[in-house]
This record gives C-alpha cells, structure tokens and sequence, in this order.
C-alpha cells in the first residue's frame, strides 16, 4: 500500500520539476529562443490555438525571431497576440513573416526577471509540500485503519522527506541555473 503512495507521489513530483522546467523555458534571457512563444494563444477562426499551431518559431540569428504563419491570413492575428503578450517585444510584420528583435535586457530587467524566476520555484516547492503534506496525510489513515503498523509509518514518512528533500534539490539547481542565464551579460 505504501508504494502506491510513494510511486504517486514521485510521479506528481515529477510532472512539478517538468512544468517548473517549462515555466523557465519561456522567461526569456536576452537571447532569442523559439520556446519564448510557447505560451502564446492566437485568436485563429474563432478559438485559442497554441502559436506553434499556427506558424513556425525560427531563431535565424541570436537575437531575432522569425514567425512564419502556415496560413499567411492569420498574420494581423498573430500580431495582435505576440503585442498582447507579457514579453514586451514589437513584432516587425512584412506582410509574410513576424520578426521579433529580441532587446539587449537592462540590469533592472534582469533582477525582475530573477525574482519572477525565484517565485517560480518557490512556487513549485509548495506544490511539492503540499504533496508531501498529502501523502503523509494518506499514511497517517493508513496506520489509523491499522493498515500499517507505527514503524511502517516512521518509516514512510522518513521516505517521503527523502523525495522531498531531492525533488526541492533539483528545483533549486533549476533556479539557480536560470538566475545565472539571466544575470549573464
């Protein structure tokens, strides 16, 4: 019974390392990375449709971003959605591509973009404590139903902080990692 628990567990711990690592991915650094406009939704025919749906993301040059849509009408939509976006980057159309000049970031800009990065993980830390909060919470039942006996509770519970205590270790190399990309001159 106590595998279950912890083989659930380690697989919610995961998928929090994966969206951490997804969330990071699209805080752009000052060099142009296609992931940039992964969060991007365009209104195309009446719904949300991921970018990537809609165009091809091309990095042709460190600091440019080329937006290729597949169906050259949904250019004025995808340029309504990128000048939408949070990224605060003016998209330069010609009528058949999207250029994005990625900006050299300013000092102030990166230390706000490290303390974005830096609730991010903290953010994904709770998410891991509050799964640590509800596996323990599931073994505790378990040895109320006298499922296991206390030792095996002990024993659990020492398990789950080992997962803990590794998982939080990868988020922090994550963070610290991105804080080093960003603050990179």
């Amino acid at each position: 019974m106590p595998s279950e628990i912890f083989s659930n567990l380690e697989e919610k711990m995961t998928k929090t390392v994966s969206v951490l690592k997804n969330e990071l991915h699209s805080i752009r650094a000052g060099r142009a990375n296609p992931s940039l406009l992964d969060r991007i939704m365009v209104e195309y025919y009446g719904s949300k449709t991921p970018l990537k749906q809609v165009a091809a993301v091309s990095a042709p040059e460190p600091r440019l971003l080329q937006v290729s849509p597949y169906d050259v009408t949904a250019l004025k939509d995808i340029e309504r959605a990128l000048i939408a976006s949070d990224l605060g980057i003016n998209p330069s159309n010609d009528g058949k591509i999207i250029r994005l000049a990625i900006p050299m970031l300013t000092e102030e800009r990166r230390k706000s973009l490290t303390k974005v990065v830096k609730k991010t993980g903290e953010d994904s830390k709770v998410a891991l404590r509050n799964e640590r909060r509800r596996s323990n919470d599931l073994l505790k039942k378990m040895h109320k139903d006298n499922d296991i006996t206390e030792d095996e509770l002990k024993e659990s519970n020492k398990k789950v902080e080992e997962l803990i205590k590794k998982y939080s270790e990868i988020v922090d190399k994550l963070i610290e990692q991105k804080e080093k990309e960003i603050l990179a001159v």
